[in-house]
């Protein structure tokens, strides 16, 4: 009898240990394919972003002035609009990258805020290189008239 006992502990024994072997590598294996797919998700969201940006794009520096065409929607038309002015202020980088360009309308200075890949930015083009030696020039919002002007940059 007490043969027989043990003979059925160890059955069951095997039976259990068997049986949490099986139920570890299937946790394992959803473990795997959580995070196969957080990882593959990313690597969609970084593809997606890489179509999405522009490919020709001109080297934009703090000091440039620019010429940034925007479309514009008016009820089923759209049409470009160009915004000329002088480039204060770079952030972000990729698909975020945003510059502020300020220009002065009608004796008010008016300040936007685009975003270079952005669908809206039709056109950008550097029209003059801009001499600074700073990375931000919200110091031009002070300033009036003549010394608003940024020296030309010759070497780029």
């Amino acid at each position: 009898m007490a043969k027989e006992k043990q003979e059925n502990e160890l059955e069951t024994g095997a039976k259990t240990e068997g049986s949490i072997d099986v139920t570890v590598e299937q946790k394992e294996e959803q473990l795997v394919s959580l995070t196969t797919k957080t990882v593959s998700s990313s690597n969609l969201i970084s593809e997606f972003e890489n179509e999405q940006l522009k490919k020709e794009l001109p080297e934009i520096y703090v000091g440039d002035t620019v010429k940034v065409g925007v479309k514009i929607t008016e009820g089923n038309k759209q049409r470009v609009q160009p915004y000329e002015g002088v480039v204060i202020a770079k952030r972000h980088g990729g698909i975020n990258q945003t510059i502020t360009v300020r220009r002065i309308f009608q004796g008010i200075g008016v300040e936007r805020v685009f975003m270079l890949h952005s669908p809206q930015v039709a056109s950008l083009k550097v029209e003059r290189r801009g001499k600074v030696r700073r990375a931000k020039l919200f110091y031009l919002r002070d300033r009036v008239g003549k010394a608003t002007r940024v020296k030309q940059r010759f070497d780029r």
